[in-house]
């Protein structure tokens, strides 16, 4: 069937949608569970032996256990990454004086070492709950809410709990064209399992996920060409980091910006990609990396009466409580990529320990964020980034300054003839607090670290990087230097 896709209503800018008062349920010939837990990443995590006499449902249904980090995300893709960062640095060697060369990739070496080690985690796991969780029981199909507190699967099965943490992720957004249904047009999580290399690649999306495969794959001798809707990659980060990266990328891949793809037609061995201009791309292989969307619809939660955001995802207060009609719903909870705005491991991680807390502790809840969250793009160069931009804080009435510091300008700089990397500092002219910081190049997502640490206890820059000692000649002397330079600028 050829598929015609139309541009989602949760596309617009994010705002609650309050939801409407659902159709009341009895919750007939349940199964009645202490706590049911929609989803086994994050969610799982949050299953600790403080629940030891709780009797617990557990709903899984992807393909493999264990959630999306594990088995088709930030894990698995972060160890194709480190492989591509080998074999770029081995291409660039020429720069630094050696001849070093990367033999044809073995891909399915490369594809099973990564899967052995995640494969086994997600299988034990799941053993794990299954045969020493004796208070857990685990379901592995799709569940949808029936009504607030009751759940039913497409076979019937049907559970209730008066505390429920709905974490049931996200999925990959879907093409927006005319296309046939192929084995070749992949999204990022079919693509690292592929039987063998591709000798062309086109990468539909310009964010976070589309860059890092462009980087793993080229890497690998692979024929990239990025199709993005926006003038320069990355169009959501600070505007000089943006174009500096798009600088560097349209030197590795094939680039067309401001393009759009109509369709996709199978012609023979190849893809033919139609793009909106008339420009047509052959190509063995299409990725569609346009980010992702929350799994909302699939556990029919609207209907349930549950309050989303216009983009799809389920609004929760700062305790990370689920809301109907603008109120909490008691006992239910959700957290991760179906909530959140960031669809980040690390604040998935951190919001199901607030939901662990709160529901052993209803008397005293906690919540709220432990401080700025720090955003790594693992590709080539590295970015990292977190908090406000200058334009943000001048959009914002905010007396702000902003310092860059060069790599190049650093001793490391110096020793990987480095010139495009750079960090930079927005710094609140009055108390001296970082406001956010912006940094392109090798290291940037361990770099960044220092400077979490600061503006999530609200340190001042003054003082900050005479008062400790700093390895020579490091990496960190170039977050040292612009510490420097944001203090000389207050």
């Amino acid at each position: 069937m050829r598929l015609a896709c139309s541009q989602p209503s949760w596309s617009r800018a994010c705002r609650p949608i309050v939801a409407r008062e659902p159709a009341p349920g009895d919750g007939a010939d349940a199964r009645t569970f202490d706590l049911i837990v929609v989803g086994a990443g994050s969610g799982n995590a949050l299953v600790g032996p403080e629940f030891a006499h709780w009797s617990v449902a557990l709903i899984d249904d992807g393909e493999r256990f264990g959630g999306t980090s594990l088995n088709a995300a930030s894990i698995p893709s972060k160890m194709f990454v480190h492989v591509a960062d080998v074999a770029a640095a081995a291409e660039a060697g020429s720069r630094l004086g050696l001849s070093a060369s990367v033999d044809p990739v073995d891909w399915a070496r490369v594809r099973d070492r990564i899967f052995a080690r995640t494969d086994a985690v997600s299988d034990a796991g799941l053993l794990f709950r299954q045969a020493t969780s004796p208070n857990v029981t685990v379901f592995r199909e799709t569940f949808g809410f029936e009504d607030q507190h009751t759940l039913m699967s497409a076979s019937g099965v049907r559970l209730r709990a008066d505390r429920i943490v709905v974490a049931a992720g996200s999925r990959p957004r879907p093409l927006l064209a005319a296309y046939d249904p192929d084995p070749a047009i992949l999204d990022s999580d079919e693509v690292m399992r592929i039987e063998s290399l591709p000798e062309s690649l086109v990468i539909v999306g310009g964010g976070p996920v589309a860059v890092e495969f462009a980087h793993v794959f080229s890497s690998f001798g692979v024929d990239v060409t990025i199709v993005t809707r926006s003038e320069r990659l990355l169009r959501g980060l600070d505007v000089a980091v943006s174009e500096r990266f798009t600088a560097s990328a349209a030197q590795r891949w094939r680039l067309l910006t401001e393009e759009l793809v109509e369709a996709i037609d199978r012609v023979g061995d190849h893809l033919a990609v139609t793009l909106e201009s008339g420009t047509q791309l052959e190509t063995e292989i299409v990725l569609v990396a346009q980010g992702r969307i929350p799994n909302t619809d699939t556990l029919g939660a609207a209907a349930a009466g549950f309050d989303l955001y216009s983009d799809g995802r389920l609004v929760v207060d700062s305790r990370q409580r689920m809301l109907s009609r603008g109120a909490p719903v008691p006992g239910l909870y959700a957290l991760g990529d179906i909530s959140s705005a960031t669809k980040l491991k690390h604040v998935a991680n951190h919001e199901a320990r607030v939901v662990a807390h709160n529901i052993l502790h209803p008397d005293a809840p906690i919540g709220g964020e432990p401080g700025p969250v720090p955003h790594a793009i693992f590709t080539r160069p590295q970015i990292a980034h977190f908090g406000l931009t200058e334009a943000d804080a001048l959009a914002d009435g905010i007396d702000a300054v902003a310092v860059t510091q060069d790599y190049r300008h650093t001793a490391y700089g110096w020793a990987t003839e480095d010139e495009t990397g750079f960090c930079t500092l927005v710094v609140d002219r009055d108390t001296g607090e970082l406001l956010g910081a912006h940094i392109i190049g090798p290291e940037a997502s361990i770099l960044i670290q220092p400077l979490v640490l600061a503006a999530s206890f609200g340190m001042s820059v003054r003082g900050l990087a005479r008062g400790q000692y700093w390895p020579h000649p490091a990496a960190s002397e170039v977050v040292e230097n612009a510490l420097l330079k944001a203090e000389e600028a207050l």
